[in-house]
């Protein structure tokens, strides 16, 4: 996965074609249910037009039959990334990544990711509302564990999970981090943050960053920020 920061969009249709227009390198954009719902896979068309790549963010969780022929339709967007809530289970996960197949004959397959634990969630709160008894670290090993066993290419965690993780299951297993925080910016919902550069050193593979770039008074200038800061280098 390369080092780009996701981009979420969290915008309608027409003010996504606004705002992707003042950039003029390839990004990596999240289209999350907000967008996708209002504008349909039309934005995704036209988005991939612009020659960037996308992360369609759906969250399926379904039972295993309907989640494998939802997969199949997504994988015909020819999207880069899509995701499922690993609470649907181990053969929830297997039938998404068979619709992914499926729908992906004679073209490559999206990656497939599976949400862990929400970065919105606490511990108390997932033990109060979710009946889980464990740690929050727990509960993400062992999604991750069923996510590794069902094909999938990788999961959505905190970037403070990394650390006990990437030792288990490897580098070349995924880990999307969401929650991603500039130093000195609000966590508005969010409850376990990172910066890019914490999470790009606890080894995250991936950070997903929205608010901070598209709330901002300069996006185009918060982003290269964001990305350099996250990759690590020198770059604008």
């Amino acid at each position: 996965m390369e080092k780009l920061p996701i981009l979420a969009l969290d915008f309608t249709g027409s003010e996504t074609k606004k705002f992707l227009s003042h950039f003029d390198e390839q990004l990596f954009v999240k289209v999350g249910m907000e967008l996708f719902y209002e504008s349909g896979p039309a934005i995704v068309h036209d988005i991939k037009s612009m020659g960037h790549k996308i992360f369609l963010d759906l969250k399926l969780h379904d039972i295993p039959t309907t989640v494998q022929k939802a997969m199949k339709q997504l994988a015909a967007l020819e999207v880069d990334l899509v995701n499922v809530h690993a609470a649907g289970g181990l053969k929830m996960m297997e039938a998404a990544v068979n619709g992914l197949e499926q729908g992906s004959i004679g073209k490559a397959r999206p990656e497939i990711i599976a949400v862990t634990q929400l970065t919105s969630t606490s511990e108390s709160q997932m033990q109060n509302e979710q009946n889980i008894s464990g740690t929050l670290s727990d509960s993400v090993k062992n999604l991750a564990a069923l996510s590794i066993e069902a094909g999938l290419d990788g999961i959505v965690c905190s970037a403070a999970d990394c650390p006990y993780l990437v030792p288990d299951f490897g580098s070349d297993f995924k880990y999307v981090t969401p929650g991603i925080r500039p130093r000195g910016s609000a966590a508005n919902d969010q409850v376990r943050t990172a910066s890019p550069e914490e999470a790009r050193k606890l080894g995250a593979s991936a950070i997903v960053v929205g608010r901070a770039i598209t709330q901002s008074d300069n996006p185009v200038e918060r982003y290269f920020q964001i990305k350099k800061e996250w990759g690590g280098t020198d770059e604008k």
